[in-house]
C-alpha cells in the first residue's frame, strides 16, 4: 500500500523533510500496477525515516544562478573526474523519450509510477503553498525527488554537488564523491545537535541527473543511504521517472511546478463532501445482551 500525503514545509525546498499536514490522500498500488485511491487523515502519524536529513543538506538551487563554478570549493575525498554525463538510456526520461504516460501518476513536472508497498509524500512549502518535491518511502528507506530548470548548453550537477559538499563540510559534516547507479553521487554525513548538546550524524546520499534543460535531484535517506541493496528498488523508481519540463523560458535552477494528481484530488474532494442522509438506508444496529 502506498500512502500519498502532504508534508508542510516552512522554508522551501530542502534535501528532505517529514512534517505531515492534516490533509492527505491514499494511493494503493498492487503488484499489477492498478491503483485504488482512498482519502485518509494522517495528522496523528509521525515519520520515522530520514527525519534528520533536512535543512543542513540543502543546496540553495534557487539563488545559485548559472555562474561557472569557482575554485573555492573544498577538496573532496575520492573526487571523480568531471564533467560526468549519465547514460539515461534506462532513465530518468524526458517526456520526448516516452510514448505514453497512462501507467504513471501525473504530478505536473514529474510523472511517477508508485511501486507496491511504497508511500508517496508531498513536500509542501507552507508559506508559498506550492509543492517542492515528492518523497517515496519504502520500508526503512526514503528518496526525495525534485526537478529544476537547467541551461540548454550544459549540465549543472557538477556545480551543485560542490555546493552541497561545501555547505555540509562548513557545518561540520562530511561529503565523499562515489560512482553509483545514477552516476557520480555524494555520500554525506549531516550533523545535528541534540537537546543534551551532543552532536549526532545522519547519513544521506545525493544523486543528480542532467537532462535536456532540466535537472533532477534525488536524495536517499534511511537504510538506502548506506545499503545498496536497500536502495535498489528506490533507484529503479527514480530511473522510471519522466520529466515534463515544458517549453517555457525559465531561469536556471528554478523549481519546476508540481501538482496533486487529478485522480487523487478528486478522491479527496469526494471524501470531504457532506453526505446526504438516505431515509431508506439501514442504520446501525444494537444487540441487547441479557
Amino acid at each position: 500500500m502506498g500512502i500519498f500525503r502532504r508534508k508542510a514545509r516552512e522554508d522551501g525546498p530542502t534535501a528532505s523533510g517529514h512534517d505531515d499536514d492534516a490533509a492527505s490522500a491514499e494511493v494503493e498500488s498492487d503488484d499489477t500496477g492498478a491503483e485504488d485511491i482512498e482519502a485518509t487523515d494522517l495528522a496523528s502519524e509521525t515519520d520515522s525515516v530520514g527525519s534528520d536529513v533536512g535543512d543542513a543538506a540543502d543546496a540553495d538551487l534557487s539563488d545559485a544562478g548559472d555562474d561557472e563554478a569557482d575554485d573555492s570549493h573544498h577538496e573532496l575525498p575520492g573526487r571523480l573526474p568531471r564533467p560526468h554525463d549519465l547514460d539515461r538510456s534506462k532513465g530518468p526520461f524526458d517526456r520526448s523519450e516516452v510514448k505514453n504516460l497512462d501507467d504513471r501518476l501525473d504530478f505536473g513536472a514529474l510523472a511517477l509510477r508508485p511501486l507496491a508497498g511504497m508511500e508517496l509524500r508531498l513536500d509542501v512549502d507552507q508559506e508559498a503553498g506550492n509543492i517542492t518535491g515528492i518523497t517515496a518511502v519504502l520500508g526503512e528507506s526514503a528518496c526525495q525527488v525534485q526537478v529544476f530548470a537547467a541551461p540548454k548548453s550544459r549540465g549543472i550537477w557538477d556545480d551543485i554537488r560542490d555546493e552541497i559538499a561545501d555547505g555540509l563540510i562548513t557545518g561540520g559534516g562530511s561529503a565523499t564523491e562515489e560512482l553509483g547507479p545514477l552516476g557520480i553521487e555524494l555520500a554525506v554525513r549531516i550533523p545535528a545537535r541534540g537537546n543534551d548538546g551532543r552532536t549526532t550524524y545522519s547519513a544521506a546520499r545525493f544523486a543528480g541527473v542532467d537532462g535536456p534543460r532540466w535537472f533532477l535531484r534525488a536524495v536517499f535517506s534511511g537504510a538506502a543511504a548506506t545499503d545498496a541493496a536497500a536502495a535498489a528498488t528506490l533507484v529503479d523508481f527514480v530511473r522510471d521517472t519522466v520529466v515534463l519540463r515544458g517549453s517555457e523560458a525559465r531561469a536556471p535552477r528554478e523549481l519546476l511546478e508540481l501538482k496533486v494528481p487529478d485522480a487523487v484530488a478528486e478522491a479527496a474532494e469526494e471524501e470531504n463532501a457532506p453526505r446526504t442522509l438516505d431515509p431508506f438506508e439501514r442504520g446501525p444496529e444494537i444487540t441487547e445482551v441479557r
